[in-house]
């Protein structure tokens, strides 16, 4: 099986790492480089190259810091 990650890159695209591949709402394959080891996808919604990626999230305004939540806290015991 191959080791796929994906990145979220602050305030910018998706970072996928590994061999994928992307398809669209009919089921048909975007070309990819298979060359490159990673491919960005948009998040800003602004790219002229949707799904990828093309830097326009640079220039648009777009701003996101998802991040792992922190564990939950343990919930004290019970009183007997």
């Amino acid at each position: 099986m191959s080791d796929v990650k994906i990145h979220v890159r602050p305030n910018g695209p998706f970072l996928v790492e590994g061999p994928v591949t992307i398809l669209d709402a009919q089921g048909n394959a975007f070309t990819t480089n298979p060359a490159k080891p990673k491919i960005a996808l948009c998040r800003c919604g602004q790219s002229k190259n949707r799904p990828f990626c093309d830097g326009t999230h640079n220039t648009c305004g777009f701003q996101s810091q998802e991040l792992v939540p922190p564990p939950p806290t343990a919930a004290p015991p019970a009183a007997p």
